[in-house]
């Protein structure tokens, strides 16, 4: 089975991050009951230095370099990811889409319906290279803007229901869809280091939510249980 994570500056990650990406690998190795594998374009962190994916710097040094592949990148969101989808599916036979994307979008590209209908071009895409593939979509979750800002705030509201109703819509029984619950008690005083991007804590919420889906909905892998560390 290969799974392939598909992001925002949330899933790649910057240097010195373990990035939730290094958690959900850690628990498909200790829950999932056969042979996986993780695919994508992409294996860097971004780098702050030179505002790029330069960086190989990752936190744990036991993840190794064919699991840290990804389609994911800083500043990109469902309308970046949308023209992409297709060729790295299609390239890496990709099984399961494991999606966190939209906080970016909400805050610099487009808002909430023009972020859904990008939603619904990514959907077609995906189906197009890979007709039977199955996708795990979060919600945009907490994050710093939204409590400051009302009328971002307003479209982050608006885009989840859109997400949801897309979901709804688009989901087939050849090619499932599922919505990722926002992480319960998400705190971004705790699980964040900005107000936005993930800490420890927060990686191990986000990952804890994707196999949730996994093993409730579709008998992957079990129950989330954070490994030894931080």
């Amino acid at each position: 089975m290969r799974f392939m994570f598909v992001g925002d500056s949330m899933t790649i990650g910057r240097a010195g991050d373990y990035t939730w990406r290094y958690r959900m690998w850690q628990h498909l190795c200790a829950t999932l009951d056969g042979p996986f594998e993780i695919v994508g374009p992409r294996t860097a962190l971004h780098d702050s230095a030179t505002e790029a994916a330069t960086s190989r710097a990752y936190a744990a040094p036991d993840f190794p370099e064919h699991a840290r592949r990804h389609l994911a990148g800083w500043g990109e969101g469902w309308q970046h990811m949308a023209p992409l989808v297709g060729p790295a599916a299609g390239a890496g036979e990709v099984d399961v889409l494991l999606v966190s994307l939209g906080l970016i979008d909400l805050g610099f590209y487009t808002e909430a319906d023009g972020t859904a209908a990008n939603v619904r071009r990514f959907v077609a895409a995906a189906r197009a290279a890979r007709p039977g593939i199955r996708m795990v979509l979060l919600p945009v979750i907490a994050n710093v803007r939204a409590e400051d800002d009302a009328p971002f705030a307003a479209q982050v509201v608006r885009f989840n229901e859109l997400l949801a109703k897309a979901v709804a819509d688009l989901s087939t029984d050849a090619s499932p869809i599922l919505l990722a619950a926002r992480p319960q008690g998400y705190d971004i005083r705790h699980d964040t280091y900005d107000g936005t991007h993930p800490n420890a804590s927060g990686e191990h919420r986000l990952a804890g939510e994707f196999a949730a889906v996994l093993h409730q909905a579709w008998g992957l892998g079990g129950p989330y249980r954070p490994a030894d560390g931080p």
